[in-house]
């Protein structure tokens, strides 16, 4: 058991994995020499060579269709996206192409490429480096799609990812990469799992990636009101751990989920619906969702107002509990 920063814990991870297996590379802009924009891949090219942990150029289209090529002929390539907003070059070869080589072989061939991307605000920075794409990688059939929320997450979620034989996009809040926490030998879930943070009598929290901290937070806040609420932690947006949310809100009979991305036909719907669908008689207030607004990102002076914080989860929380029809 240790403790280390979120990056760290990821640093930690790939080291590891890339140790353990020679077919394992890493590719990116500026992941080598510098050790990434956010020194997440740092040292890791001194250590393994310039072979395994390669700088590429600025084209994030080269970088995934590379991989690609790379996975066809053996390897596990993981690649770093620098910012979320930078992923969408790359968009057609990661839904026409790496999504769909497994089914488009009958199953014969394999893609174990893991998509690196640093995720949501926080950080004041401007729009294309604050971005919540998850709902467009989750609704394309192929694609596991995940999200850590703290550094003993972080560190055994990218060694099952690497390991998976199923393409992965990986998201990592970025706003969250210097938080420490400790890092025990257990790995825990397992990939496609949730994880229930705290157990709750009187509503849920569903969260994933930054705003799990967000979500703890509001958690504690509602108990010194003498409010029991639990936190439920995706960590798989997909596959969803359906069994797990349909526990938890069959327990509470209230959920609220929180993400950063748009309300509008983001995760938090689809989450809605499942449990709507599977859980409707035991219910006592609608599934509530917050998150940000249907705008581009905002300047960085006013994305304090732009992201859900505590008290918009405070006042979601107020609504499910005194919900009348």
């Amino acid at each position: 058991m240790s403790t280390m920063s979120l990056a760290g814990a990821i640093n930690a991870g790939l080291r590891d994995e890339l140790a353990a297996d020679e077919q394992v590379l890493l590719m990116g802009e500026d992941i080598g020499t510098l050790g990434g924009v956010f020194r997440v891949t740092d040292g890791l090219q001194q250590r393994f060579g310039s072979r395994r942990v390669m700088d590429t150029p600025l084209a994030e289209s080269g970088i995934v269709g590379t991989a690609i090529g790379l996975a066809l002929r053996g390897y596990r390539p993981v690649c770093e996206i620098q910012f979320d907003g930078f992923v969408y070059p790359a968009f057609d070869q990661i839904v026409s192409q790496l999504a769909k080589m497994r089914a488009r072989s009958g199953g014969r061939l394999a893609l174990p490429v893991v998509i690196r991307i640093p995720v949501g605000g926080g950080i004041g920075a401007v729009e294309h480096h604050s971005e919540s794409n998850e709902a467009y990688f989750a609704h394309t059939a192929g694609l596991r799609v995940v999200a850590c929320s703290d550094a003993h997450d972080a560190y055994h979620l990218i060694r099952q990812a690497i390991r998976s034989d199923d393409p992965v996009i990986f998201y990592e809040p970025k706003r969250h990469y210097w938080h420490k926490s400790e890092v025990r030998d257990d790995p825990g879930a397992p990939l496609g799992s949730a994880c229930v943070r705290r157990t709750g009598t009187d509503c849920t929290l569903v969260a994933y990636g930054p705003t799990v901290a967000t979500a703890m937070a509001a958690a504690d806040a509602a108990a010194e009101d003498g409010y029991s609420v639990g936190v439920v932690d995706l960590r798989s947006l997909a596959p969803l751990d359906l069994p797990t949310l349909q526990t938890e809100a069959r327990r509470t009979g209230r959920v609220v989920v929180v993400h950063e991305a748009s309300t509008f036909m983001g995760m938090g719907a689809e989450i809605a619906a499942a449990i709507s669908e599977t859980c409707f008689t035991v219910l006592h207030a609608p599934v509530l969702r917050v998150g940000a607004y249907n705008l581009p990102y905002p300047p960085a002076r006013v994305e304090d107002r732009f992201l859900p914080d505590i008290d918009r989860v405070l006042e979601a929380l107020d609504r499910a509990l005194f919900f009348q029809e």
